[in-house]
């Protein structure tokens, strides 16, 4: 049985703001894992692919508010910048 990922030793050396700040991009970070692990299988961040982050953007938040999304697609983009990927990445309206 291997150890789950962690998001929080993934996303520490790229965040910066506030504490509550730093608290939220970790907390929809493991949300986003969680989503994207259930559907794919995929645990790692490291084997994500742009598909697996514009699906939760577009088909998981689909019922959420505006504001909700775009907090999301902030921390969709600070994981595909520490990932080292150029992911564009845009929500759906």
């Amino acid at each position: 049985m291997s150890k789950p990922f962690d998001m929080e030793l993934l996303l520490e050396s790229i965040l910066t703001g506030s504490h509550t700040t730093r608290q939220r991009h970790i907390h929809q970070a493991k949300t986003i894992q969680t989503a994207i692990a259930e559907r794919w299988h995929r645990n790692n961040p490291w084997t994500w692919q742009r598909k697996h982050l514009m699906w939760f953007l577009n088909h998981n938040l689909n019922q959420q508010a505006g504001s909700t999304r775009y907090y999301y697609l902030l921390t969709c983009q600070l994981l595909s910048a520490r990932l080292g990927k150029p992911w564009r990445l845009n929500v759906r309206r």
